[in-house]
């Protein structure tokens, strides 16, 4: 049998409506909504289940994405269904140590609260921006950045995101599109995530990494900052600081981890982001979603 790996997504995926089927048909998921909103002093309810303006807000998006994502995680765990390794896109990687057993859960939600007031306001509103960049190789993309513009995320073949000062990202959008960009797409977000001018926010979220208790991973996870599997729970702290300001490293990391012998990629949490990064990554690997309560059981099946 191929390895199983669990793969958790980025901001972006959320919806509202998430996670509610878990909350009302299982005990353990319905505790670690409930704990994380006594944890944080929000509605977690409200905020993950209900209509409402905050969950598309980095500050809270985070914490609302990942407690989900960890809910669902335990009643696949519950189920029967382990990886053997793990991996998330962006703030998805602290689910991912969590799931490999390397950070407690409300901690994990606690940290990626902190982590998304951080990166909201560590660059004022309309200094930073980000640009998608469709139909254009990475080794392109690279040769022709300068100056403030850095790439934010390698998400598959094709989609690479820039990040930087606002001016200089719209500047080398234009440049790209000369050098044969099939399309640039400014995104709707509120900085320059995964850019170095975040590595204020690095720097302070490693101060709240120091009360955090870290323990011995089960399994390794894959970092975005090196795409390599990470067994030393040691390295972890420097590699989460590091995560803010750095890029992501997602095609790299799902190509290392079909290397490292995963066949098999799970999808927890809502949307299928990751799923369709993957056709375009390798078309050869199976991947399933669990972004709902009927997920969970026609997962079970497929991988029975």
């Amino acid at each position: 049998m191929s390895k199983i790996a669990f793969i958790y997504p980025g901001q972006g995926a959320q919806k509202t409506g998430m996670g509610a089927d878990f909350y009302e048909k299982s005990e353990t998921a319905k505790a670690i909504f409930d704990q994380a909103g006594k944890v944080l002093g929000l509605d977690m309810k409200a905020l993950c289940f209900e209509e409402n303006e905050k969950l598309d807000l980095t500050e809270y998006t985070q914490a609302a994405l990942v407690t989900t994502c960890l809910a669902m995680t335990q009643v696949v765990k519950e189920r029967g269904l382990r990886p053997d390794m793990t991996a998330g896109l962006s703030l998805g990687e602290y689910c991912a140590i969590a799931a490999a057993g390397g950070m407690d859960e409300m901690d994990a939600i606690r940290l990626v609260r902190k982590r998304g007031i951080l990166m909201q306001n560590t660059v004022p509103a309309g200094e930073g921006g980000m640009c998608a960049v469709m139909g254009l190789d990475a080794a392109k993309i690279e040769e022709n950045l300068e100056g403030d513009v850095t790439i934010a995320n390698y998400n598959c073949p094709g989609q690479i995101v820039i990040t930087g000062k606002t001016a200089a990202v719209e500047a080398a959008s234009e440049k790209l599109k000369a050098a044969g960009a099939k399309r640039v797409m400014m995104l709707n977000v509120s900085g320059p995530f995964h850019s170095p001018m975040l590595s204020l926010a690095g720097e302070e979220l490693a101060k709240e990494l120091l009360a955090v208790s870290l323990h011995s991973l089960n399994i390794p996870y894959v970092t975005n900052v090196t795409a390599r599997k990470v067994e030393n729970i040691e390295e972890t702290k420097e590699l989460l600081k590091e995560q803010v300001s750095s890029s992501v490293r997602w095609m790299q990391s799902m190509e290392y981890m079909i290397n490292e012998g995963i066949h098999t990629f799970v999808e927890i949490g809502p949307g299928k982001t990751l799923a369709g990064f993957m056709k375009k990554i390798n078309r050869e690997v199976k991947v399933y979603n669990i972004a709902s309560w009927e997920d969970v059981e026609k997962t079970l099946n497929c991988l029975g």
